[in-house]
């Protein structure tokens, strides 16, 4: 598929993670190995290419302890093909336009709760906050950058891939981060 076949093929209705999936941290337990995280994704891909994304953080591998909901909202930028496919295209995810968080764990809300950071109010179980254009460093965010992801994008017999996380944990911050394995696909929610 072109870029444009991908872009209005991917529009429409929201695509979802199989199951629970599994994710190398950039944290580290105590003798330096790299400790897993689990998540849930569902995107929704609108004109003018804008996107929408809720990810539900777990504390468990089978998705049962929901930890905090983070719905990032912004623009998606394509910069051409990517090498790892014929068809894959390398796709900049930009929270332009949201970076909302909402704590679904009391663990969670007390843990966040230890680290107060000026111009946020004190986190509560089921409340949002919206990180935009705001420091909060667990997640990496800054005041002076936008959140970006340099990823990548691929459909494969009505599967929609998006690029696997470094096994060491990087984040996709940088383009030099970019991914180069797939991701488990997501699926397109009836």
């Amino acid at each position: 598929m072109t870029a444009e076949q991908i872009k209005e093929f991917i529009q429409g209705g929201e695509w979802v993670s199989i199951t629970p999936e599994l994710r190398p941290s950039q944290n580290k337990t105590a003798a330096g190995d790299i400790q897993p995280f689990y998540l849930s994704r569902a995107f929704r891909y609108l004109p003018a290419d804008v996107f929408e994304l809720t990810v539900i953080n777990y504390a468990d591998a089978n998705g049962k302890v929901p930890l905090v909901k983070i719905n990032i909202k912004g623009h998606h930028v394509w910069q051409g093909e990517h090498p790892i496919a014929a068809g894959a295209y390398k796709v900049d995810y930009v929270a332009d336009a949201g970076y909302e968080v909402t704590p679904l764990h009391q663990g969670f809300t007390d843990a966040v709760n230890k680290f107060p950071i000026p111009g946020l109010a004190k986190w509560e179980l089921n409340v949002t906050q919206n990180l935009l254009g705001k420091s909060f460093p667990l997640f990496g965010l800054t005041e002076e950058k936008v959140f970006a992801e340099y990823d990548l994008i691929y459909v494969y017999d009505n599967l929609l891939f998006n690029g696997s996380r470094n096994v060491d944990g990087r984040g996709f911050d940088k383009p030099e981060n970019r991914p180069t394995n797939l991701q488990i696909p997501l699926i397109r929610k009836k």
